[in-house]
């Protein structure tokens, strides 16, 4: 289209009158404005002309009958110029040819955003492998991950990606799961623990169970979201195509007045130009671009980020929100029992008592088992090999390490072997610890103290909320003692303890009518009516949960500092948003009493060919505006530390 526009403008009179450079005066050169305008017109047109028809037929004008009406105005004053049956000052080609190519210019950028960001799914959908390698009773067979069923088996060498939710069953491995969670650092995964599909095998291969496919996985699951927030209406949005409508009136009804005043001054060539310049500089095309591309861009931004806005409406209310409400399990807290304290007696070590219980449980399955093995291997402790091993249920376990007895249990063991507990255990067991006492040949040897480990980064995101003049608030069906005692150490504000699962939604409507507007944080699984009353809803670390309907944004990581960059990315966007309304409708508000004359007495009048230059501009200006949100930097460390410093 441009390719066409150049000769238009440039064989136009009125432009090389304006430019000041004579034509030559070959009749033919006369009639190159008016034959590839009228293909501008009606091929570069087509798209404005035919939403201008839909948009009389729906009864609801806006920003395509505007610029439909302005260069069709145009198109027939210029023929009227060729023709000279009007004015040769209406000979407008060259306008008309900007102006075409300045709205699909526009088009383009938007497009291009807008392609930037199913780039996103694209993306999502390449992390899968072509090929996946499937164990068969005849060996190893490769076949497409579409062809995989639940409870196949398939391996995942190094360096290859996961082609299918599924379960470690043999081997273990540091994935890069970032694509998914956003996190940078890999994680490690063993026997037992879930992978997605997607996430990359850094160092090792290892056989999967597969556990979902096509539809059901997680990787879908992300892909839905991000569609559905693409597609998903928001009231900012809403907004702009009210004001186009409103504008669509303003126009003509500013292009009426001005005709009229026009004539009534004796003046109707120029009622006609100066009618037409109105139409023109109120074309809405930037009022058009203002909140879809920022809304577009931040959807994307945030999807690369690990932060799945599923309900812009969501993203927009985040930045006013004034209640932050926290469930503690899997939230601010692991949501796993983790040893916070070791207290020893006399002749032992906190390592030594650790190590030695950690010989003991080595063998069994229990969670608090695999806690004091963990908490031993975190700490590089030397582990003997123990024998023997029995396990008693409610009362502990028993094994031979270096011929030594060695039993690790609670209350029932203590009593059986007629030891009392240590002293410590009173203050642990008001702080809702688990408590475990450890014996070597029947002799309390020390204590363990097991809790919910808080998540290292929850403090600093309770600090950052602070920071911004969020109340923070935990919910938790834990006892009071154990929410007071996470309360206090992260200086979280208010408390609900011993709330169930279905209870949780009245505490989040107690808050609201407290004149609180209120997120709640939460696992998308036992907080879902909380969520869904919540005025937003925001699930964490649901990398394998993430077709979760109650939560406006899903948060891949486990990192509750991403809530932090949810509303550093509302506040972001809603700033762009408001740049560019004000930009687009000021222009419009500003222009069209110039272009109508309204400065005439005083010798000023805006020229057709300056408004068309300017309300192109605006356009331009709106989009680039726009782009600049691609710079924001959504890292959960980054959004903190801006909140903070």
């Amino acid at each position: 289209m441009l390719v066409l526009a150049v000769p238009v403008v440039g064989f136009n009179e009125m432009f090389a009158h304006l430019i000041g450079y004579h034509l030559p005066e070959a009749t033919w050169v006369w009639w190159v404005s008016p034959v590839l305008g009228t293909v501008i017109y009606a091929w570069g047109g087509w798209p404005f002309l035919t939403g201008a028809v839909s948009e009389i037929r729906s009864g609801k004008p806006g920003m395509m009958l505007l610029i439909g009406l302005a260069i069709t105005v145009a198109f027939i004053a210029s023929w009227g110029a060729t023709l000279h049956l009007l004015d040769h000052e209406l000979n407008f080609w060259w306008e008309l040819a900007l102006l075409v190519v300045i709205m699909l210019l526009g088009h383009w950028i938007e497009m291009r955003s807008l392609a930037r960001t199913s780039s996103a799914l694209d993306s999502l959908a390449a992390l899968l492998p072509d090929e996946a390698e499937k164990v068969t009773d005849h060996g190893v067979e490769k076949v497409s991950p579409a062809q995989l069923a639940l409870d196949d088996v398939v391996i995942v060498r190094p360096g290859a990606s996961v082609p299918a939710d599924g379960q470690v069953i043999d081997g273990s491995a540091s994935m890069d799961e970032s694509m998914v969670t956003g996190e940078s650092k890999p994680v490690r995964r063993e026997e037992g623990d879930h992978v997605v599909a997607g996430t990359v095998a850094t160092d090792s291969g290892i056989r999967v169970r597969i556990t979902a496919t096509g539809d059901d996985t997680a990787l879908a699951g992300i892909q839905r979201l991000v569609a559905d927030a693409q597609a998903s209406s928001s009231r900012a949005q809403r907004i702009a195509d009210t004001a186009a409508g409103w504008l669509f009136w303003f126009a003509l009804v500013a292009a009426l007045i001005t005709a009229a005043a026009w004539v009534m001054l004796g003046m109707p060539d120029a009622a006609v130009v100066r009618t037409i310049t109105v139409l023109v500089i109120a074309c809405p095309h930037a009022l058009g671009l203002a909140i879809p591309l920022v809304v577009s861009i931040a959807t994307e931004r945030a999807a690369r980020g690990g932060v799945l806005i599923k309900d812009r409406l969501a993203l927009e209310s985040m930045r006013t929100v004034d209640a932050m409400l926290f469930d503690k399990t899997g939230t601010l807290t692991k949501g796993e029992p983790t040893v916070t304290g070791i207290e020893p007696t006399q002749g032992y070590t906190g390592d030594e008592v650790l190590a030695l219980a950690a010989a003991a449980e080595a063998d069994s399955e229990h969670p608090l088992a695999r806690a004091i093995v963990g908490a031993a291997s975190h700490r590089n402790l030397e582990v003997a090999a123990a024998g023997d091993f029995s396990s008693s249920p409610a009362v502990g376990v028993r094994a031979t390490v270096n011929g030594t007895v060695i039993q690790v249990g609670g209350p029932y063991m203590l009593s059986e072997q007629h030891q009392d507990e240590l002293p410590i255990a009173e203050r642990w067991r008001h702080e809702g610890a688990i408590i475990l006492h450890v014996l070597a040949e029947g002799k309390v040897i020390g204590a363990l103290r097991l809790a919910d480990e808080i998540r290292p980064e929850s403090r600093a995101t309770v600090q950052a909320l602070h920071a911004v003049g969020a109340q923070v608030v935990m919910i938790t069906g834990d006892a009071q003692a154990v929410a007071d005692t996470v309360a206090a150490e992260l200086g979280i504000d208010r408390v609900f303890a011993g709330v169930r699962p279905e209870d949780k939604a009245a505490k989040v409507k107690e808050l609201q009518q407290e004149g609180q507007k209120v997120a709640m944080v939460g696992d998308g699984v036992n907080d879902a009516p909380a969520l869904a009353q919540a005025d937003v809803g925001v699930a964490i670390g649901a990398g394998t949960d993430v077709a979760i309907g109650s939560a406006g944004v899903i948060l891949a990581s486990s990192d509750p500092r991403s809530v932090l960059s949810v509303i550093d990315l509302s506040r972001s966007s809603y700033r762009k948003m408001k740049q560019n309304l004000w930009w687009a409708a000021g222009y419009n508000l500003i222009s069209v009493p110039l272009a109508a004359g309204i400065l005439a007495p005083i010798g000023f009048v805006l020229p057709m060919s300056i408004g068309a230059i300017l309300m192109s501009a605006s356009t331009v200006v709106v989009a680039l505006n726009a782009q600049l949100l691609r710079r924001l930097d959504l890292r959960p460390e980054v959004s903190t530390r801006n909140f903070t410093t």
